[in-house]
């Protein structure tokens, strides 16, 4: 199956858009590529990307699925604003330029504007490399933030 571009589903843009394309989409859970190097913007001195860089990859995930419904609902990709997490957990310590990682979420439960998501970072052979529980407050209006 393929999909629309992230920049028509993720709010993000420039250095900013971490996320490669959409792999995968279900009611279950959205997969999204992720290759460190579109996160020049957090390298460290040695040119690699911390591990909790992680938190907002999948950040972007959850946003990319929530494109994903707007779209096929005919509205526009709201913009949310992370939160925070309840636990992450982190294998590694960061990630290299040209490690294409997949990154999953499932919404764990929804209110009026709060969204939970459960999220993993997997590296090439399918090992964990982060995880986390991560909070979503959706926007109503992004000019009144």
């Amino acid at each position: 199956m393929t999909f629309p571009d992230v920049r028509e589903l993720v709010p993000h843009s420039g250095s900013m858009l971490l996320i490669r394309r959409v792999l995968e989409h279900s009611e279950e859970r959205t997969v999204c590529e992720i290759d460190p190097a579109d996160s020049r913007l957090f390298f460290d001195a040695e040119g690699r990307v911390p591990a909790w860089v992680a938190l907002e990859w999948m950040a972007q995930c959850a946003a990319a699925r929530g494109g994903l419904y707007a779209r096929a609902s005919g509205e526009p990709p709201r913009a949310g604003m992370l939160l925070g997490t309840r636990r992450l957990e982190l294998a590694v310590a960061s990630f290299a330029a040209g490690d294409i990682v997949a990154v999953s979420v499932a919404r764990v439960h929804a209110g009026a504007q709060m969204l939970s998501f459960a999220g993993e970072v997997r590296g090439a052979v399918g090992e964990v490399l982060a995880a986390a529980r991560f909070n979503v407050y959706m926007i109503d209006n992004p000019e009144d933030s």
